[in-house]
């Protein structure tokens, strides 16, 4: 009779120890599960009220919807144009079934986006792509997209302190929608261009951080790692910055028409600034790592934001539904078919481990 001595697998090695580093990452992705099903629980009623307006989505003239679905695919078109100038590539097949499979990965899993970045980039690499470039493309697209996503609020204050004089009416939106946008890529040229507004902000950020740390200790590198950033964002698109910072703004200003064409097919006239903030507080809500795509902090936020800017309490739940439902539903199935599309041209395969990209970039959208 064979036996195996303590400590000893079938195979006869020691099995893999359990370091306290190792412990810690088990214990929190354990509880970050549970926080995840707490919110989850929380915003179930919200959820569900917003699928109640399913019956009125009829109330949306057709018209209108149309407009609105175009912003929607559009939106995801600034996304493939981005990653088409990081990569130097125009294999639209690929880069638009990858960028499909991984944002409908993204968005089904709790904790943000590097599992489909990863997927994402394994599969470019299927298709020939060095795994190194697309993880630098995909990193750029989302460093640039978020960029221009958290410096929206920043844009959209002005705004709404001068919403009392503007009055209301969704064309009035549209436009101040359009100027806050302009203002971003003026933003953004201004950061390429520039080092100090990047060290400005190293700076600043530094300041916060020592303040609620209360610490006399600052991070004086910061605004030198952002400028590098920068710079390797630079390197790898070259003079065509200007388009892919535009392709990133762009993206945004879409999904605002989306919300806009909405309201418009309700024949609503709510208040231009805080049509404006209820967007930018949707997009922010969607960062929320704790539920996927902030499933119920979106529903919740966009429902109560479009009340206040003067929405009626059933078309806030109906525009809330068509919005979610372009932008986050909707691309989930196609996101599966685009997986199985993919794969049908280019076979899964594999690879060596040494070959595989290690992401660390958080995948938006």
């Amino acid at each position: 009779m064979i036996g195996f001595q303590p400590g000893q697998t079938a195979a006869g090695t020691a099995p893999t120890e359990l370091t306290p580093s190792r412990r810690r990452g088990m214990v929190g992705r354990v509880v970050f599960l549970l926080v995840t099903g707490l919110c989850l629980y929380i915003f179930a009623p919200s959820i569900r009220e917003v699928f109640t307006a399913w019956s009125r989505l009829g109330d949306v003239h057709p018209l209108w919807m149309l407009p609105a679905l175009v912003c929607a695919v559009a939106s995801f078109g600034c996304m493939w144009g981005v990653q088409s100038l990081a990569l130097g590539s125009r294999d639209w097949f690929s880069i638009i079934n990858t960028q499909l499979a991984g944002n409908a990965f993204n968005r089904v899993t709790p904790g943000g986006g590097a599992t489909g970045t990863a997927l994402q980039a394994n599969m470019l690499t299927s298709a020939g792509i060095d795994g190194a470039c697309a993880a630098t493309a995909i990193a750029i697209q989302s460093v640039l997209s978020t960029g221009a996503l958290v410096a929206l609020p920043l844009f959209t204050i002005p705004f709404i302190i001068a919403g009392t004089a503007i009055p209301s009416g969704l064309l009035s939106a549209l436009w101040i929608g359009i100027a806050a946008f302009a203002v971003m890529a003026l933003f953004g040229t201004w950061v390429i261009v520039f080092d100090w507004p990047l060290q400005a902000l190293g700076r600043a950020i530094a300041t916060v951080r020592r303040w609620m740390k209360r610490t006399s200790a600052s991070d004086a590198t910061l605004g030198d790692r952002l400028l590098g950033t920068r710079d390797s964002i630079l390197r790898e698109i070259g003079p065509r910055w200007r388009l892919a910072v535009g392709l990133s703004i762009l993206r945004w200003f879409l999904e605002f028409g989306v919300i806009i064409s909405t309201l418009y097919g309700l024949s609503e006239h709510p208040s231009p600034a805080l049509t404006l903030l209820a967007f930018t507080a949707a997009s922010m809500l969607g960062l929320l790592p704790f539920t996927p795509g902030g499933l119920g902090f979106v529903e919740a936020g966009l429902t109560a934001t479009l009340a206040l800017a003067g929405v009626s309490a059933g078309n806030a739940l109906v525009t809330t539904l068509v919005y979610r439902l372009l932008t986050f539903w909707l691309p989930l199935p196609i996101g599966a078919v685009a997986a199985i599309v993919f794969r049908r041209r280019y076979p899964r395969r594999n690879n060596h481990p040494s070959r595989q990209p290690a992401l660390r970039v958080e995948h938006e959208g």
